[in-house]
């Protein structure tokens, strides 16, 4: 039993230096296509070739929104025209979107336009403050509340022309990948029946928007790369990145960061995100 047990301490220690001291790890980035770690600045270089860079996140994660801000800049600061997407305010609110990135407006206006949208102001605080401080557009991606809600309790059925109207070119083709991930995300509180069916539905329908929204705004500005920053459930390659390559051809890439029990080195596969954000709990990406 002794051997055993000491053989067992040898494998977790090696297995330890293979994982944290290895060349890269430290920059906490899994290419998901190579099955390797890169560095920052060579992701970067990758991202820079893209028309959208999604990013998803826990929202109520600060190291989340740090690694957004860290790719914000690095983009910036290669001299890659950028825009940010916002899952967090809703179509309405552009206009005070961009009054604030121009300077006309005091953050406590601003702070309170985006949390009648949002919440958690501080939390995406440095990022709203580093697109003012460079002029970089905020784009609201989002759509009225009440359709997603209502989608949600009754289906996607239920929604008026006038409703639909709201959300052109929206349906709910829902398929077996789609509902597996959306249980992933959902973890323990995942439920099956109907009403799981209605959530898939409004998910769906809040995906395919965005990705009519961003489409809208690239067209209009083709020089720019929009990094979309969403819930991780919204930022992964079936979400608004399938519904805007059913939409277009567009050039894009996904950064999901690990969340233990939903996706990590193990089980990310490349049809669910480009790289995998580690360790983000510890610091930054560098």
């Amino acid at each position: 039993m002794g051997l055993s047990l000491r053989s067992a301490g040898i494998a977790l220690f090696l297995l330890f230096l293979l994982v944290v001291l290895r060349p890269g790890a430290e920059a906490h980035i899994l290419d998901v296509h190579a099955r390797d770690y890169v560095s920052f600045a060579e992701m970067i270089e990758d991202l820079r070739q893209a028309q959208a860079v999604f990013i998803g996140e826990l929202h109520d994660h600060p190291g989340h929104h740090q690694a957004q801000l860290q790719v914000i800049q690095a983009l910036h600061q290669a001299g890659q025209p950028v825009a940010i997407g916002l899952e967090m305010l809703r179509q309405p609110s552009q206009p005070d979107a961009d009054r604030w990135v121009a300077g006309e407006m005091s953050e406590q206006e601003f702070r309170q336009v985006f949390e009648k949208n949002w919440g958690m102001w501080e939390l995406y605080a440095p990022i709203l403050r580093y697109a003012r401080q460079e002029r970089i557009p905020l784009v609201a991606l989002n759509i009225d509340r009440e359709i997603t809600r209502q989608v949600a309790r009754k289906g996607f059925d239920s929604l008026t022309p006038e409703q639909r109207e709201q959300a052109p070119g929206v349906s709910c083709n829902i398929d077996d990948s789609y509902r597996a991930f959306i249980r992933r995300t959902l973890g323990a509180h995942a439920h099956n029946g109907q009403m799981f069916e209605y959530f898939c539905e409004a998910q769906m329908v809040w995906d395919t928007a965005m990705a009519r929204n961003l489409l809208d705004y690239l067209q209009q500005n083709p020089q720019q790369t929009m990094v979309v920053l969403a819930g991780s459930g919204h930022a992964w390659k079936h979400g608004i990145p399938e519904q805007a390559q059913r939409q277009a051809d567009l050039d894009f890439r996904v950064l999901l960061p690990a969340v233990p029990e939903r996706i990590g080195p193990g089980d990310a596969t490349p049809e669910e995100t480009d790289y995998l954000l580690l360790g983000l709990e510890e610091g930054a990406l560098h």
